[in-house]
């Protein structure tokens, strides 16, 4: 079944890698006449990175600068990740303009300090030619669940091609963007619009309970716990994310 109307869906990809994370869902979204739209963020794949500095509301008023380019005033929403972050602070920073909104592998709360100091650790060593490339093979993996790698090595590798080629400068502004956002739980109190958190089961980074909590801070919010999968469902279970965000379509008024 499809939405009884077109929508205009933006797709905000994950750290490290580029709008082609969502490659199946924006090809089947599109299908059934959906705008989708999948821009890659500051620093990634042709992106200029700019001379901001690092702060997740930048990222948003770029994806509002493109949804006024385009024509559109409001859209659906979903990240993964670096992703959700993004939707997050465009929510705080735009709101009304969120038609409906799905947010992976994300959590609402701001990070532990011990947190913030790794992603700042992260942001250090990643612009250090000597260390960059141990960093990557280290942290890279984590993304995946341990299902997915012993399933599908090409996936690893993908995705580890994808981390290696990444602008280190954009690596460390965005990691620190991460590292210094707001607690979200309150915007999101007051979105009041269909809402889907996805979490994978098997994810390193983001835990049920951290999922839980975004879930339950949204009034219209599902939770939907993805089995054998990790930090990065829409290149690990694509069909089940289309799956979901379909049906999170479906529930616009």
């Amino acid at each position: 079944m499809t939405a009884t109307r077109p929508q205009t869906i933006v797709l905000l990809h994950a750290l490290s890698l580029t709008s082609t994370m969502w490659q199946a869902q924006a090809e089947a979204l599109r299908a059934e006449g959906h705008h989708v739209l999948t821009p890659d963020q500051r620093g990634f794949a042709a992106t200029p990175l700019g001379d901001d500095p690092p702060s997740l509301n930048a990222a948003a008023d770029d994806l509002a600068r493109l949804l006024d380019a385009t024509g559109h005033p409001q859209a659906v929403l979903a990240g993964c990740s670096l992703g959700a972050y993004t939707a997050m602070a465009f929510l705080a920073r735009h709101p009304g303009r969120t038609l409906a909104l799905a947010l992976i592998s994300a959590r609402a709360t701001a990070d532990t300090p011990e947190t913030r100091a790794q992603r700042r650790q992260f942001a250090q060593l990643i612009q250090d030619p000597d260390a960059r490339a141990a960093v990557i093979d280290r942290t890279t993996p984590m993304l995946l669940g341990p299902t997915t790698r012993t399933r599908h090595p090409d996936l690893l590798a993908h995705t580890l091609t994808q981390a290696h080629a990444a602008d280190p400068a954009a690596l460390a502004w965005t990691q620190a963007a991460i590292a210094d956002r707001a607690d979200a739980t309150a915007t999101l109190a007051a979105t009041h619009v269909p809402a889907l958190v996805l979490h994978g089961a098997e994810d390193a980074l983001v835990t049920a309970a951290e999922s839980a909590h975004t879930a339950a801070a949204l009034p219209d919010g599902h939770l939907i716990t993805l089995p054998a999968t990790g930090h990065l469902p829409p290149l690990e279970a694509p069909d089940a994310v289309t799956h979901h965000l379909r049906a999170l379509v479906e529930r616009i008024p």
